[in-house]
């Protein structure tokens, strides 16, 4: 199995502060219409440390059924808790999910001792494909370039990670240090090209929720080595992907877009709270100008 190409982190929609079981199916639907290679729900963008544990394996096993076999579903199953994380890794493999993402154990600031014991205890108990997720920016602590490439070597199921701590160069170092095969993913949309130009295999896009079409374009021409057409769409859009990560954080940007394009209601669960007025009329503004509002 390969993860090269955008799977989607797809949105959890809410209404009425309940899953919204048909606005996710058809959110679903665009994704792979838009050619996308997998989704990933029950991660950071699906809120889901907002969610109930049966909520969340309710949401992992509502997207397995709503993908159909059209691509790969990769399910959010990390924790700061390896036991919750096992558990919940046992119950998207039981589901039926065809990987799981691995985020970095949060707030208790593991060494990277304990992060090597946390993701080997995981990967021992599951028969699921592990795509680790460095994310320093949201849990403190960076797996490091060695124990990536310790628990690639050691753990046959980890076999690729997302990377979301913004270095380029950790890319070229992560394949230096990694087995053949391992793949390397962005894990975020405006440094798609120079992760993939350094050799990453595609990306875990937060904007293909709402321009699934766009993202693959763009993932497909840099696996292709169209570079010139790669650099087009990604100067197109980059000013969407900038509003994304102005002041409000993921996702209350993407899930205000989806609403403005009439695709979810934006509701989200606290702590999170609605985008303040000029962050929004920028977004707004740039959405205008991609002709994304109907």
């Amino acid at each position: 199995m390969t993860f090269a190409g955008v799977h989607t982190a797809i949105v959890t929609p809410f209404k009425n502060d309940e899953i919204d079981v048909s606005a996710l199916r058809a959110l679903i639907d665009r994704q792979f219409e838009g050619g996308v290679s997998g989704v990933v729900p029950a991660g950071t963008t699906g809120e889901s440390p907002t969610l109930s544990h049966p909520e969340h394996e309710e949401l992992v096993a509502l997207t397995i059924e709503a993908a159909a076999g059209r691509g790969l579903v990769i399910a959010g199953t990390g924790s700061n808790s390896t036991r919750e994380a096992v558990r919940l890794t046992q119950a998207a493999e039981k589901a039926g999910a065809s990987a799981s993402l691995q985020v970095c154990p949060y707030y208790n600031k593991p060494s990277q001792e304990g992060l090597y014991q946390h993701f080997k205890a995981i990967a021992s108990e599951t028969e699921l494909p592990l795509m680790l997720y460095s994310i320093p920016g949201r849990c403190v602590v960076e797996i490091a370039v060695d124990t990536i490439a310790r628990l690639a070597e050691e753990c046959p199921n980890v076999t690729a990670v997302k990377e979301a701590g913004g270095n380029v160069e950790r890319i070229s170092q992560i394949r230096a240090a990694a087995p053949d095969g391992f793949e390397i993913l962005s894990g975020d949309d405006s440094l798609t090209m120079p992760f993939m130009l350094s050799g990453a295999s595609g990306l875990v896009s937060v904007a293909s929720n709402l321009i699934p079409e766009v993202m693959t374009g763009l993932v497909k021409a840099g696996l292709d080595g169209d570079w010139a057409t790669a650099q087009k769409i990604h100067d197109r859009y980059y000013p969407l992907f900038s509003a994304f990560l102005k002041t409000a954080v993921n996702p209350v940007p993407i899930k205000t877009a989806l609403g403005m394009a009439g695709f979810i209601e934006p509701g989200l669960r606290l702590p999170l709270v609605e985008m303040e007025e000029e962050p929004q009329a920028e977004l707004e503004a740039a959405l205008i100008e991609l002709d994304l509002l109907s």
